[in-house]
Formats: C-alpha cells, structure tokens, sequence
C-alpha cells in the first residue's frame, strides 16, 4: 500500500469512527426522543396568540425588548370578522378583514402526503393564524388585528379599508403575494409578519431563517443562513440527518419559546423548513433587520422547534405608503431566482456547480417525466463527462502496478541511500511515463460533484414523493419493511451501494499488498453502508449507478490490456 492509499484508508477511518461513535449514538437518541414525542405533538404544534405577542421575550435565556414600536394591545374587534379567498392555479390564499392578513395558503400542486392531489390527499397548507402573514404593527393608531371592510375583491385581488388605512392584498402568479399600504400619516417604525413555518415529520426536516444582509461581514453584503456561523438564532435552528442545520443536542435550560433579533439592514428575509418558503423578496420601506419567534416541542428532552415565525423590522422614512412582495411557494431554484433569493437554496460554496445540476435535473425530467430516470440520466452525463480523466487514471494505475517488481528492487538496493532511492524512482516513472498523481486527481476532481449533487438532492422539492420503480419517495431512504424491520426499514439502495463499491475495489488496479486491498474491499463497503443508510434514495441511487460505471470502464481497460497482450 503506497503513501497516498494509506492517507486516504486514515481519513476515511476517522470518517467512520467518527460516524459510528459520534453520529450514530446521537440521530438514534434524537430518533427515539422523537418519536416518543409524536404522541403529543398536537398539543404543541400551534404557538398561541398570547405567548407570541409577549411585549418581553427571551433570548439566550435573558429578558429583551424586541426594537418596535410599543406593542399594541389585541382587542378583538367588535366587528364580525369577514374571510376572503384569492386563489390562482398555484395558490388559495384566507384572508382575513382583521388585520387584512393571510391567515392560510394552501399550494395547489403539492399533496400533503404521497400521490396527487384529491380530497383523500389534500394539498399541503400552511397555517398562519398564530402569526399571520402580512401582519403590520407599530402603526399609529392602527392595531395589529384592526378591523377593515372588504371595499373590492376579485379572484386575485382585495382592497381592505378603514379610517386610517386602505390595504391591497394582490395575488400574482409565479406564488409572489403583494401588499400595497396606503396610511393616513406616516408609519415611522414598524414591523411586518412572514408568517410561521412548521417542522416536518422527517428525521430529515429542518427549519431555518435565511436572509441577504446588506452588511454579511467584513463591509461586504451576501446571505446568511442562521442555523450556521455565529448567527444569534444558531442555537435554536436545527436539523435531520441531511438538513444543513444544527444537529441533536440536549433542550435543558432552553425556553419553550424564544423571540431573537437579528439587527441589520437586509434585502430579502426568508423562513423555510426543507422544501418550502414563505419569504419578504423586497419592500419599498427601509430594513432595519427582522426577529423570529421560535417554539420548541417541550414534551422531549431533545431539542426540536415546532414552528418558526419572523417579521421584518421597517422604517417607512415619512412615507405613508409601503408596497411589499411576499414569496410563498415551494423552494425551487428557478421561481427564487427570479426574485433575486436563488440563496435560500443553500447550496454554499458549491453553488456555482449546484445550479447548472438543478437545470440538468429538471431538463432531463422534461423529456421523460420521472425524476428517477432524470438522476439516471445525470449520472450518465456526470460520468462521460469525467471518463477520459478516469481512463487516464485507471491506465495510470495499471502501468503502476506492472512496474511494482523494479519499484521493489530499487527500494532495496537504495534502502540506506533515500535520496537515490527518490532520484531512481522518479527516473523509473520518466522512462515507463507513470505518473504516480494520476490515480488521485480524478477523485479529488470529482468530490466537488459528489458534494454539489449531495446538497441539490437532499433538499430538491421536485424530488418530493417523487416515485422511482419499488421507491415511493426519492427525498427520503426507501423504509421497506417498516413496520418489521429493523433500523427504521430495509433501504435497498445502500445495499446495492455497498456490494458495488466492493466490486469496484476488486476491479481497480492496485500496488499495494493483496491482503491490504482485499481489507479495502470490505472496510469501504461497510463504511459507505453505514454512512447511507439513512440518506435520502436519490442519493444512494445516484452512487450505486456511478459505481457501475466504474466497474463498466475498468473491465473494458482490462479487457483492452488483455487484448495488446496476445
């Protein structure tokens, strides 16, 4: 075994060992806090009125004043309360003359549960009415819940009014929701509601708020994702096994609620859990940061939030007119692009490569309509892609491995001389042109995909409830068996996963010692099974289709070699 395969069996060792010991240990405590606390989820799923209007609210522990106007005290109205449906083929929005807000958006192409939408299986809602949509507060005279009258209303547009203000809630296609206000004097300082997000049923869930801050750092602006960095909502934002969030950790001290302000002015502020989005795209009023309401699930001893709500902090700069853009829609690349926010998607520092991969996935789904077929595809192109860079690498191996018997008499004629030793063996890959670093650069070229696909796939809404052959949804582990079987059900794919990187190590030239590789084909099999298990399908499938492609392409470079031989 040469220096760089035992560099690479150390690092993925320790990758193992800290999987094994670290990882495992805590997503099984998490998974068993979980789902003993799915029993009393109902009774903690909706923050109450009361506990999220609290003039004084906790952070990190501490009492703080959130940088509003005074809060205003909820009268309920003495006016009946009337509801207004908008509604287009994308979205129905439940207004309410209360406030003129969005208490309910319900996402037409998107089935709460598998299969279409039907009136077994409805379409997925998100529910505003403990912290509605559009809420604005701080304006004088003007309480949160003020009662208006219904002045127009169409099928995508409603004009609230009062003595003190006229409301325009607009719905437009592409899931973006317009408030225009018009006041009767200038607002000054104010806040404005994104609604609330719920945490998924998944391990895989998380909720997070993301936002594109004028100031990002270093007098540079760019996004920031709070449940990353040193953002004040870290601590509270988590998520599953492939959510990008903070992982498991103990709920001991925390409150059961939590409001956290982050100051700051930001061009767009956006709260998500894994495939949705209720986001401010943009605001003719100034930023001065926002502050997010997090409750947590207080039946378990792990902590999990339940809902996440947010409201941006404005100054309207003596205008009495604001005009707002609200995005509320599924987490795809090409609507958040539009609006500026493509950020949301958290692709980090492969974006640049993430966002070509989405467009490849969805153009491959438009010619034939299953996106297991469409990973299929991609894997193909993503492979011929990088076949003449691993053709050259697997050539390198082999020449490397036909020279093993001079590489073993030079090292011990000059074993007491090691700077003829290096002298000879580099003249002895000069005269059979061996490049001893050609076996390595194809792999360290082609992580930068395998992290890009990683994070494109784990959070793709297209790949939600997505069927593939016996695969009844490619964004979670197949879970055959369930019921039955042990660690959450009989997922296929990492099986298949692992006997072919086995089949890949048996075919990869190697000039090493025999016993060291045959130790390799069984260490890295376990090892990537371990690590898959519980990731979502896509992810496995697209691996186990690149091994055989592996496999396919050293087989014909044997069968090549074989060939000249004779």
């Amino acid at each position: 075994m040469n220096k760089t395969e035992k560099l690479i069996c150390l690092i993925l060792g320790g990758v193992l060992a800290w999987y094994l010991f670290v990882v495992q240990p805590r997503d099984a405590k998490a998974r068993a806090e979980y789902a003993r606390a799915q029993a009393a989820a109902a009774r903690s799923q909706e923050i109450s009125e009361a506990q999220a209007r609290k003039p004084v609210v906790e952070q990190f522990g501490t009492s703080a004043k959130p940088d509003t106007a005074a809060v205003q005290a909820r009268v309920v109205p003495s006016v009946p309360e009337e509801t207004v449906v908008l509604e287009n083929d994308e979205l129905k929005l439940e207004l309410s003359s209360w406030g003129g807000v969005v208490k309910n958006a319900t996402l037409k192409k998107y089935a709460r549960n598998k299969g279409p939408v039907s009136d077994e299986n409805p379409a997925v809602a998100l529910d505003f009415s403990a912290a509605p949509l559009g809420e604005l507060d701080g304006v004088s005279g003007l309480a949160p819940n003020a009662a208006y009258e219904v002045k127009e209303r169409s099928a995508d547009k409603v004009v609230f009014a009062n003595a003190l203000a006229t409301r325009t809630v607009t719905l437009m296609p592409n899931y973006k929701v317009v408030f225009s206000e018009s006041l009767g004097e200038a607002s000054g300082e104010v806040a404005l509601s994104l609604g609330a997000m719920s945490m998924g049923s998944s391990k895989n869930d998380l909720l997070s708020v993301d936002s594109w801050a004028l100031d990002a750092g270093k007098g540079k602006e760019g996004v920031i994702h709070h449940c990353e960095g040193d953002s004040p909502l870290k601590g509270y934002l988590v998520g599953g096994l492939s959510g990008g969030c903070s992982g498991s950790k103990s709920a001991a001290g925390l409150p059961s609620q939590a409001r956290v302000q982050v100051a700051g002015a930001q061009r767009w502020i956006a709260v998500k859990n894994r495939f949705f989005v209720t986001a401010l795209a943009s605001t003719t009023a100034a930023s001065r940061g926002f502050d997010a309401t997090i409750s947590r699930d207080t039946s378990a001893t792990v902590y999990r939030p339940n809902n996440v709500a947010a409201r941006a902090l404005l100054s309207s700069g003596g205008s009495n007119a604001i005009e707002s853009v609200f995005y509320v829609g599924p987490k795809k690349q090409a609507l958040l692009w539009d609006l500026g926010m493509k950020d949301v998607m958290e692709f980090g520092m492969w974006r640049w490569l993430c966002y070509p991969l989405v467009w490849v996935l969805n153009f491959f789904n438009s010619l034939i309509p299953n996106y297991g077929v469409a990973i299929i595809l991609l894997t193909i192109l993503v492979r011929l892609l990088f076949w003449p860079l691993t053709h050259k690498s697997t050539v390198g191996m082999k020449k490397m491995q036909e020279i093993q018997p001079l590489m073993k008499e030079i090292q011990a004629k000059y074993k007491d001389n090691p700077q003829r030793l290096q002298q000879e063996t580099w003249a002895l890959y000069r005269e059979k042109k061996v490049n001893p670093m050609s076996s390595c650069l194809p792999m360290l070229i082609q992580i930068p995909v395998f992290i890009a696909l990683f994070n494109v796939l784990r959070s793709a809404v297209e790949l939600r409830y997505a069927p593939f052959l016996w695969i009844g949804d490619l964004s979670e582990p197949e879970a055959l068996f369930a019921g039955w079987f042990p660690f959450g059900g009989l997922n296929l794919l990492p099986i298949l996963m692992a006997v072919s990187t086995g089949l890949q190590s048996a075919f990869t030239p190697s000039a090493g010692d025999k016993n060291q590789q045959r130790m390799m084909m069984v260490f890295m099999p376990v090892m990537m099974l371990v690590m898959f298990y519980s990731f979502p399908s896509a992810l496995s499938l697209y691996w186990f289709l690149s091994n055989i492609f592996s496999i396919v392409q050293m087989w014909l470079i044997r069968r090549k070699t074989a060939e000249k031989k004779v």
